[in-house]
Protein backbone atom coordinates (compact mmCIF):
# COMPACT_ATOMS: atom_id res chain seq x y z
CA UNK A 1 0.00 0.00 0.00
CA UNK A 2 1.27 3.22 -1.50
CA UNK A 3 2.04 6.14 1.91
CA UNK A 4 2.88 9.13 -0.61
CA UNK A 5 1.97 12.04 0.64
CA UNK A 6 1.54 15.36 -1.06
CA UNK A 7 1.94 19.13 0.44
CA UNK A 8 -1.40 19.73 1.65
CA UNK A 9 -2.59 23.16 1.33
CA UNK A 10 -6.12 22.45 1.42
CA UNK A 11 -8.48 25.12 3.34
CA UNK A 12 -10.63 22.76 4.68
CA UNK A 13 -10.87 19.68 5.79
CA UNK A 14 -7.20 20.33 5.61
CA UNK A 15 -4.27 18.98 6.82
CA UNK A 16 -3.68 16.68 10.24
CA UNK A 17 -0.82 16.37 12.20
CA UNK A 18 1.05 12.61 10.49
CA UNK A 19 2.10 11.49 13.91
CA UNK A 20 -2.06 12.13 14.68
CA UNK A 21 -2.66 9.82 11.83
CA UNK A 22 -0.43 7.38 12.33
CA UNK A 23 -1.76 7.14 15.62
CA UNK A 24 -5.40 6.53 14.61
CA UNK A 25 -4.22 4.26 12.16
CA UNK A 26 -2.21 2.18 14.33
CA UNK A 27 -5.02 1.69 16.89
CA UNK A 28 -8.05 1.88 14.54
CA UNK A 29 -8.88 -1.29 14.64
CA UNK A 30 -8.23 -2.34 17.77
CA UNK A 31 -8.41 1.20 20.32
CA UNK A 32 -6.79 0.68 23.90
CA UNK A 33 -7.14 -2.81 23.62
CA UNK A 34 -10.65 -3.23 23.57
CA UNK A 35 -10.93 -5.40 20.28
CA UNK A 36 -12.70 -2.37 18.80
CA UNK A 37 -12.42 0.79 16.42
CA UNK A 38 -12.66 3.88 17.82
CA UNK A 39 -15.44 4.23 15.35
CA UNK A 40 -17.13 0.76 17.05
CA UNK A 41 -16.92 1.53 20.88
CA UNK A 42 -19.62 2.75 22.88
CA UNK A 43 -19.85 6.41 23.54
CA UNK A 44 -21.06 5.71 27.17
CA UNK A 45 -18.15 2.85 27.54
CA UNK A 46 -15.18 3.92 29.62
CA UNK A 47 -12.71 4.07 26.51
CA UNK A 48 -14.81 6.67 24.78
CA UNK A 49 -15.34 8.60 28.07
CA UNK A 50 -11.32 8.78 28.84
CA UNK A 51 -11.29 10.32 25.36
CA UNK A 52 -13.70 13.03 25.81
CA UNK A 53 -12.31 14.05 29.14
CA UNK A 54 -8.94 13.94 28.32
CA UNK A 55 -9.73 15.85 25.46
CA UNK A 56 -11.78 18.59 27.62
CA UNK A 57 -8.71 19.05 29.93
CA UNK A 58 -6.00 19.33 27.63
CA UNK A 59 -7.85 22.22 25.79
CA UNK A 60 -8.62 23.75 28.90
CA UNK A 61 -4.32 23.42 29.62
CA UNK A 62 -3.44 24.74 26.37
CA UNK A 63 -5.94 28.06 26.90
CA UNK A 64 -5.76 28.39 30.53
CA UNK A 65 -9.35 28.22 31.11
CA UNK A 66 -10.84 28.07 34.32
CA UNK A 67 -14.05 25.84 35.57
CA UNK A 68 -16.22 28.75 35.12
CA UNK A 69 -16.14 28.03 31.32
CA UNK A 70 -17.43 24.95 29.37
CA UNK A 71 -16.30 22.81 26.77
CA UNK A 72 -18.67 21.23 24.00
CA UNK A 73 -18.27 19.39 20.87
CA UNK A 74 -21.19 19.14 18.92
CA UNK A 75 -22.41 18.71 15.36
CA UNK A 76 -23.58 20.97 12.52
CA UNK A 77 -20.30 22.70 11.72
CA UNK A 78 -19.20 26.42 12.74
CA UNK A 79 -22.42 27.05 10.55
CA UNK A 80 -25.37 25.48 12.94
CA UNK A 81 -23.56 27.99 15.34
CA UNK A 82 -24.35 31.27 13.46
CA UNK A 83 -27.59 30.20 14.39
CA UNK A 84 -27.67 28.52 17.62
CA UNK A 85 -25.65 31.48 19.45
CA UNK A 86 -28.50 34.37 18.53
CA UNK A 87 -30.91 31.58 19.48
CA UNK A 88 -29.50 31.20 22.78
CA UNK A 89 -28.38 34.42 24.06
CA UNK A 90 -30.72 37.20 22.60
CA UNK A 91 -33.78 37.66 24.52
CA UNK A 92 -36.69 39.89 23.18
CA UNK A 93 -35.39 43.47 23.35
CA UNK A 94 -31.99 43.09 23.02
CA UNK A 95 -29.24 43.21 20.61
CA UNK A 96 -25.98 41.95 19.84
CA UNK A 97 -22.96 43.57 17.91
CA UNK A 98 -21.24 42.00 14.95
CA UNK A 99 -17.83 43.32 12.88
CA UNK A 100 -18.27 41.77 9.27
CA UNK A 101 -15.02 40.62 7.84
CA UNK A 102 -15.72 38.17 5.38
CA UNK A 103 -18.15 35.62 3.96
CA UNK A 104 -18.97 33.75 7.31
CA UNK A 105 -19.31 37.42 9.59
CA UNK A 106 -21.70 37.97 6.47
CA UNK A 107 -23.26 34.55 7.13
CA UNK A 108 -23.32 34.81 11.21
CA UNK A 109 -25.07 38.15 10.64
CA UNK A 110 -27.60 36.95 8.55
CA UNK A 111 -28.65 33.79 10.15
CA UNK A 112 -29.24 36.03 13.42
CA UNK A 113 -31.07 38.23 11.27
CA UNK A 114 -33.29 35.79 9.99
CA UNK A 115 -34.55 34.72 13.43
CA UNK A 116 -35.75 38.28 13.40
CA UNK A 117 -32.55 38.86 16.49
CA UNK A 118 -31.51 42.80 16.81
CA UNK A 119 -28.19 42.89 14.80
CA UNK A 120 -26.07 45.96 15.20
CA UNK A 121 -23.16 45.89 12.29
CA UNK A 122 -20.62 47.78 14.23
CA UNK A 123 -18.12 47.33 11.64
CA UNK A 124 -17.48 46.22 8.09
CA UNK A 125 -14.48 45.68 6.03
CA UNK A 126 -16.74 45.22 2.89
CA UNK A 127 -16.06 49.04 1.43
CA UNK A 128 -12.86 47.31 0.41
CA UNK A 129 -13.99 43.68 -0.56
CA UNK A 130 -12.63 42.65 2.86
CA UNK A 131 -9.28 43.12 2.18
CA UNK A 132 -8.60 44.56 5.98
CA UNK A 133 -9.44 44.09 10.10
CA UNK A 134 -11.46 47.17 10.81
CA UNK A 135 -10.31 49.37 13.55
CA UNK A 136 -11.32 52.05 15.97
CA UNK A 137 -14.72 49.98 16.86
CA UNK A 138 -17.22 51.48 19.14
CA UNK A 139 -19.43 48.94 20.71
CA UNK A 140 -22.53 49.12 22.12
CA UNK A 141 -22.14 49.18 25.97
CA UNK A 142 -25.45 47.48 26.29
CA UNK A 143 -24.73 44.64 23.59
CA UNK A 144 -25.31 41.01 25.11
CA UNK A 145 -22.37 40.16 23.11
CA UNK A 146 -19.90 41.14 20.12
CA UNK A 147 -19.09 38.64 17.56
CA UNK A 148 -16.46 38.44 15.21
CA UNK A 149 -15.05 36.04 13.21
CA UNK A 150 -10.81 35.69 14.08
CA UNK A 151 -9.31 34.62 10.68
CA UNK A 152 -11.17 34.69 7.20
CA UNK A 153 -9.96 31.59 4.88
CA UNK A 154 -11.22 33.49 1.82
CA UNK A 155 -9.65 36.72 2.06
CA UNK A 156 -6.70 36.15 3.93
CA UNK A 157 -6.97 38.32 6.76
CA UNK A 158 -6.95 38.01 10.82
CA UNK A 159 -7.31 39.91 13.62
CA UNK A 160 -4.14 40.69 14.97
CA UNK A 161 -5.54 41.91 18.47
CA UNK A 162 -8.85 41.42 19.44
CA UNK A 163 -10.79 44.37 19.73
CA UNK A 164 -11.26 45.99 23.39
CA UNK A 165 -14.92 45.65 24.07
CA UNK A 166 -14.56 46.58 27.41
CA UNK A 167 -17.86 45.09 29.36
CA UNK A 168 -19.43 43.24 26.62
CA UNK A 169 -18.68 39.56 26.18
CA UNK A 170 -16.90 38.83 22.79
CA UNK A 171 -18.32 35.54 20.89
CA UNK A 172 -15.48 34.76 18.13
CA UNK A 173 -15.48 32.38 15.30
CA UNK A 174 -12.24 31.08 15.49
CA UNK A 175 -12.89 28.02 12.99
CA UNK A 176 -9.57 28.40 11.34
CA UNK A 177 -7.27 29.54 13.85
CA UNK A 178 -8.05 27.91 17.07
CA UNK A 179 -5.31 26.68 18.73
CA UNK A 180 -2.59 27.87 16.28
CA UNK A 181 -1.34 31.02 19.07
CA UNK A 182 -1.91 31.72 22.54
CA UNK A 183 -4.35 34.40 23.79
CA UNK A 184 -6.39 35.65 26.52
CA UNK A 185 -9.32 33.63 26.62
CA UNK A 186 -11.08 36.51 29.31
CA UNK A 187 -12.90 38.68 27.40
CA UNK A 188 -14.55 35.89 25.44
CA UNK A 189 -18.14 34.66 26.35
CA UNK A 190 -18.12 32.30 23.64
CA UNK A 191 -15.89 30.61 21.08
CA UNK A 192 -16.80 28.14 18.51
CA UNK A 193 -14.44 26.47 15.95
CA UNK A 194 -15.09 23.85 13.06
CA UNK A 195 -12.36 20.85 13.34
CA UNK A 196 -11.55 20.42 9.90
CA UNK A 197 -9.80 23.51 9.14
CA UNK A 198 -7.01 23.34 12.04
CA UNK A 199 -7.98 20.95 15.34
CA UNK A 200 -9.72 17.54 13.79
CA UNK A 201 -11.92 15.96 10.74
CA UNK A 202 -15.12 17.48 9.67
CA UNK A 203 -18.22 16.61 11.56
CA UNK A 204 -17.26 18.46 14.99
CA UNK A 205 -17.33 21.92 15.98
CA UNK A 206 -15.82 22.70 19.46
CA UNK A 207 -17.67 25.18 21.75
CA UNK A 208 -16.52 26.99 25.01
CA UNK A 209 -18.84 28.84 26.77
CA UNK A 210 -18.86 30.61 30.06
CA UNK A 211 -21.35 30.24 33.07
CA UNK A 212 -22.71 33.75 32.46
CA UNK A 213 -23.49 32.94 28.50
CA UNK A 214 -24.80 29.39 29.44
CA UNK A 215 -27.29 30.83 31.84
CA UNK A 216 -29.01 32.63 29.32
CA UNK A 217 -29.56 29.86 26.99
CA UNK A 218 -33.42 29.12 28.53
CA UNK A 219 -36.56 29.44 27.23
CA UNK A 220 -38.23 27.85 24.32
CA UNK A 221 -35.52 26.59 22.69
CA UNK A 222 -35.30 23.16 20.87
CA UNK A 223 -33.48 20.67 23.06
CA UNK A 224 -30.86 19.75 20.37
CA UNK A 225 -30.23 23.57 20.08
CA UNK A 226 -29.53 24.67 23.46
CA UNK A 227 -26.35 25.11 24.75
CA UNK A 228 -27.55 23.48 28.68
CA UNK A 229 -28.57 20.71 27.35
CA UNK A 230 -24.87 19.71 25.89
CA UNK A 231 -23.32 21.04 28.79
CA UNK A 232 -25.20 18.98 31.38
CA UNK A 233 -24.25 15.80 29.84
CA UNK A 234 -20.93 16.39 28.84
CA UNK A 235 -21.66 16.75 25.12
CA UNK A 236 -23.54 13.06 25.29
CA UNK A 237 -26.76 14.09 25.45
CA UNK A 238 -27.07 11.96 22.01
CA UNK A 239 -24.13 10.41 20.15
CA UNK A 240 -21.38 12.32 19.88
CA UNK A 241 -18.95 12.60 16.63
CA UNK A 242 -17.01 9.92 18.45
CA UNK A 243 -13.64 9.67 16.03
CA UNK A 244 -14.21 13.72 15.43
CA UNK A 245 -13.88 14.11 19.30
CA UNK A 246 -10.64 11.14 19.52
CA UNK A 247 -9.33 13.20 16.84
CA UNK A 248 -9.29 16.37 18.63
CA UNK A 249 -8.20 14.88 21.32
CA UNK A 250 -4.98 13.47 20.03
CA UNK A 251 -4.10 16.80 18.01
CA UNK A 252 -4.20 18.10 21.35
CA UNK A 253 -1.97 15.65 22.99
CA UNK A 254 0.23 16.64 19.58
CA UNK A 255 0.37 20.51 20.45
CA UNK A 256 1.20 19.55 23.88
CA UNK A 257 3.60 17.02 24.13
CA UNK A 258 5.44 17.47 20.21
CA UNK A 259 5.24 21.01 19.87
CA UNK A 260 5.22 22.46 23.38
CA UNK A 261 2.38 24.42 23.99
CA UNK A 262 0.40 27.66 22.09
CA UNK A 263 3.71 29.57 22.45
CA UNK A 264 5.84 27.63 20.52
CA UNK A 265 2.85 26.89 17.75
CA UNK A 266 2.68 30.20 17.00
CA UNK A 267 6.72 30.57 16.70
CA UNK A 268 6.47 27.89 14.00
CA UNK A 269 3.27 29.62 12.39
CA UNK A 270 4.76 32.95 12.36
CA UNK A 271 7.78 31.78 10.39
CA UNK A 272 5.90 29.89 8.00
CA UNK A 273 3.61 32.63 7.12
CA UNK A 274 6.95 34.50 6.68
CA UNK A 275 8.42 32.62 4.19
CA UNK A 276 5.46 32.82 2.42
CA UNK A 277 5.11 37.02 2.55
CA UNK A 278 8.57 37.51 1.68
CA UNK A 279 8.16 35.72 -1.32
CA UNK A 280 5.25 37.82 -2.48
CA UNK A 281 6.58 40.93 -1.04
CA UNK A 282 9.48 40.47 -3.25
CA UNK A 283 7.91 40.17 -6.20
CA UNK A 284 6.22 42.22 -9.06
CA UNK A 285 4.94 39.04 -9.66
CA UNK A 286 2.42 37.52 -7.37
CA UNK A 287 0.51 40.18 -4.95
CA UNK A 288 -1.06 39.68 -1.47
CA UNK A 289 -4.75 40.19 -1.71
CA UNK A 290 -4.99 41.29 2.52
CA UNK A 291 -3.74 44.83 3.67
CA UNK A 292 0.05 44.06 5.16
CA UNK A 293 -1.01 44.78 8.88
CA UNK A 294 -4.23 42.51 8.12
CA UNK A 295 -2.72 39.01 6.67
CA UNK A 296 -3.60 35.98 8.22
CA UNK A 297 -0.99 33.69 9.37
CA UNK A 298 -3.11 30.69 8.47
CA UNK A 299 -4.32 31.24 4.71
CA UNK A 300 -1.85 33.13 2.18
CA UNK A 301 -4.20 34.30 -0.55
CA UNK A 302 -2.74 35.94 -3.46
CA UNK A 303 -3.12 36.43 -7.36
CA UNK A 304 -0.90 36.13 -10.14
CA UNK A 305 -1.01 38.63 -13.44
CA UNK A 306 -3.70 36.70 -15.29
CA UNK A 307 -6.04 33.98 -14.82
CA UNK A 308 -4.17 31.61 -17.20
CA UNK A 309 -0.84 32.09 -15.24
CA UNK A 310 -2.63 30.94 -11.99
CA UNK A 311 -4.33 27.71 -13.46
CA UNK A 312 -0.92 26.92 -14.57
CA UNK A 313 0.70 27.94 -11.40
CA UNK A 314 -1.94 25.30 -9.52
CA UNK A 315 -1.93 22.78 -12.34
CA UNK A 316 2.10 22.68 -11.78
CA UNK A 317 2.63 22.87 -8.29
CA UNK A 318 0.24 19.63 -8.07
CA UNK A 319 3.30 18.16 -10.91
CA UNK A 320 5.30 18.81 -8.38
CA UNK A 321 3.13 17.23 -5.10
CA UNK A 322 1.61 20.37 -4.19
CA UNK A 323 -2.16 20.34 -3.22
CA UNK A 324 -4.69 22.65 -2.44
CA UNK A 325 -3.52 26.30 -3.98
CA UNK A 326 -6.37 27.37 -5.93
CA UNK A 327 -8.35 30.39 -4.15
CA UNK A 328 -11.93 30.16 -2.81
CA UNK A 329 -14.40 29.75 -5.66
CA UNK A 330 -15.89 32.93 -4.90
CA UNK A 331 -12.22 34.76 -5.52
CA UNK A 332 -10.34 33.02 -7.67
CA UNK A 333 -6.70 33.69 -7.71
CA UNK A 334 -4.52 31.37 -5.10
CA UNK A 335 -4.59 30.23 -1.09
CA UNK A 336 -2.00 28.55 0.60
CA UNK A 337 -3.81 27.48 3.52
CA UNK A 338 -0.83 26.99 6.29
CA UNK A 339 -2.15 25.29 9.49
CA UNK A 340 -0.67 24.29 12.23
CA UNK A 341 -0.65 20.42 10.58
CA UNK A 342 1.36 22.00 7.73
CA UNK A 343 5.18 21.87 8.09
CA UNK A 344 7.89 24.28 7.66
CA UNK A 345 9.35 22.04 5.13
CA UNK A 346 6.06 21.85 2.98
CA UNK A 347 5.88 25.67 3.16
CA UNK A 348 9.66 26.33 1.99
CA UNK A 349 9.00 23.59 -1.10
CA UNK A 350 6.19 25.79 -1.89
CA UNK A 351 8.32 29.36 -1.50
CA UNK A 352 10.88 27.67 -3.67
CA UNK A 353 8.42 26.83 -6.39
CA UNK A 354 6.85 29.85 -6.25
CA UNK A 355 10.13 31.83 -6.95
CA UNK A 356 10.76 29.35 -9.98
CA UNK A 357 7.66 29.66 -11.42
CA UNK A 358 8.22 33.07 -11.13
CA UNK A 359 11.55 32.77 -13.11
CA UNK A 360 9.85 30.50 -15.80
CA UNK A 361 6.74 32.50 -16.27
CA UNK A 362 7.24 36.04 -14.93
Amino acid sequence: MSTKRIHNFNAGPAALPLPVLEEIQASFLNFNGSGMSITEVSHRSKWFDDVINDAVVRIRRLLNMDETYHVLFLQGGASLQFAMIPMNLLRDGESADYVNTGTWATKAIQEAQLLGKSVRVAASSEDRNFCYIPDHIHFDSNAVYAHITSNNTIKGTQWPIYPDTHSVPLTADMSSDFMSRPFDVKPFGLIYAGAQKNIGPAGVCVVIIRDDMLKRASGNIPTMLKYTTHASKNSMYNTPPCFGVYTIQLVMKWLEESIGGLKAMDAINCKKASCLYSVIDASSFYKGTADKNSRSLMNVTFRLPSEELEKKFVQEALMENMGGLKGHRSVGGCRASIYNATTLESVQTLADFMKTFERKNG
